[in-house]
């Protein structure tokens, strides 16, 4: 399990090195939770999928919204094969689940589906790259974009370290470990939001950062 701790409160900051976004790949159609249960394989997911054309977002950042956007469809699905799957590398044993978990557990089997995906949206994408750069190259983390000069163009953002795949990405900040509030959680399940940016970039004190800028409309 790669869950770490370091979730930080929900809005962020900006200004990118060499693109650290793995090569944009031409194939982004192989589901990341295929692995996890094989009724993830049906193409009835495919529709989750809305940054599959996005050229400018490289395979791991429209991974993230693809998983997001399933996880937000079919929670107690996501949390019965992902989260809770005992062959998953995030399965926690009974014994060992905190205060966060377990009400990460409670949030996903009481959640309504969220059918209307996020789309991606180039405005906050351009916005979340920015900051992402900029933290990475400060080594800074927070939502702080008061010296990077970037601008702000999102109602919600969140912000992750050190991960620099999907799934770990968003079950850290879906977890929330030692954040009150779970503010990262609650952007990233709400219904408020309708598009979002997300760019994955190098950091040089925890080797990557993700910014993912929300917006209403």
């Amino acid at each position: 399990m790669n869950l770490k701790t370091l979730s930080l409160l929900a809005l962020t900051h900006c200004v990118v090195l060499t693109s650290f976004s793995k090569e944009i790949q031409s194939d982004s159609s192989v589901n990341p939770l295929k692995k996890y249960a094989a009724i993830w394989a049906d193409h009835k997911y495919d529709s989750y999928n809305t940054a599959s054309t996005a050229n400018y977002l490289s395979l791991e950042e429209k991974n993230v919204l693809w998983v997001l956007n399933m996880a937000r469809a079919f929670p107690q699905q996501f949390l019965n094969t992902v989260v809770l799957n005992p062959k998953s590398e995030y399965y926690v044993k009974p014994e060992k689940r905190n205060h966060y978990f377990i009400s990460l557990m409670t949030s996903l089997k009481k959640m309504n589906p969220i059918l209307i995906p996020l789309t991606p949206d180039s405005t906050a994408f351009i916005s979340a790259r920015c900051h992402a750069i900029q933290s990475g190259i400060d080594g800074s983390i927070g939502h702080d974009r008061s010296r990077s000069g970037c601008t702000k163009n999102f109602e919600g953002e969140c912000c992750d370290y050190g991960n620099d795949n999907a799934v770990d990405i968003l079950l850290n900040l879906l977890v929330d470990d030692g954040i009150p509030g779970v503010g990262h959680r609650l952007i990233c399940l709400s219904t408020s939001y309708t598009k979002i940016g997300i760019s994955i970039q190098p950091h040089k004190v925890y080797e990557v950062n993700t910014v993912m800028d929300f917006k209403w409309r």
